[in-house]
């Protein structure tokens, strides 16, 4: 954050500039200017964030510089500094959208700690903002890829269709959470209408499919490694190994142990 010290008072500007640890409350880079037309050719050439700047100057005075940055359109947070507890320059100030207004003399640490409050308050500004812009592009991703598949679909005959669910199926066997919505999202189709393609074609509904290809898979590689099948539930999909053990004995007959036993044997 970027911020902006504007003071006629040359050696009041500096000062403020250089005795306060800036750094510890959120501020990487301090300009200083002794004009309201300095402070334009800072913010005009530099990023700014956050004006600190006093109201009394001559010629031009800071309530006239906030107008011209809410003109211009420059996303900047502003404090005025005053040695006025003057009302009518508070009520001014606020309706201008300033964050804070700061009687003078005060401390360092007040006028510090009410710039790190607006710090704060525009870095989670800026987040939000950056979050929905975010969210917007996701979001018009997600409808050119949906326009883009059913488009593809169109041109895809359901033997086809099935054949993609039937490899995303396979690319994704080891995914606990796969289910019948996340292929239906792949192929941008909608689930019930999908999977009744899907059942003509292969004649087993998706979850029944899902089922069969991860116990096809757990047979090989009970068969032809030397690794436990607590491990092997793992690594097709299965996070709990007596639920898999009860759909392995299910769909083969036999528990694991069972089944690696007799086909060895024989």
């Amino acid at each position: 954050m970027n911020l902006l010290i504007v003071n006629d008072i040359v050696m009041e500007a500096q000062t403020m500039a250089s005795e306060i640890a800036w750094k510890e409350y959120g501020i990487d880079q301090v300009y200083t200017a002794y004009s309201a037309n300095a402070a334009r050719d800072i913010i005009l050439s530099n990023p700014v964030d956050i004006l600190l700047s006093d109201i009394e100057m001559p010629d031009e005075n800071g309530l006239s510089l906030i107008h011209w940055i809410q003109e211009k359109g420059f996303d900047i947070d502003c404090i005025l500094l005053t040695c006025h507890a003057d009302f009518a320059y508070a009520r001014e100030g606020l309706s201008l959208g300033c964050q804070d207004y700061i009687t003078l003399p005060a401390k360092y640490e007040e006028i510090a700690a009410s710039v790190q409050k607006v710090c704060l308050r525009h870095q989670k500004h800026q987040d939000e903002k950056r979050l929905q812009d975010y969210g917007k592009n996701w979001l018009a991703s997600q409808q050119e890829q949906l326009k883009e598949g059913e488009q593809e679909n169109v041109q895809r005959s359901p033997a086809e269709i099935s054949e993609k669910c039937v490899q995303f199926i396979l690319d994704h066997i080891g995914d606990c959470e796969l289910s019948v919505t996340d292929v239906a999202n792949h192929v941008f189709l909608n689930p019930i209408y999908l999977n009744r393609i899907f059942k003509k074609e292969k004649g087993q509904s998706i979850s029944q499919w899902i089922i069969k290809e991860r116990m096809e898979l757990a047979s090989t590689l009970l068969l032809t490694t030397d690794r436990p099948a607590v491990e092997i539930s793992y690594q097709i999909g299965y996070n709990n190994y007596p639920y898999f053990s009860t759909v392995f004995k299910k769909y083969f007959g036999k528990t694991p142990s069972q089944y690696v036993k007799e086909k060895k044997e024989s």
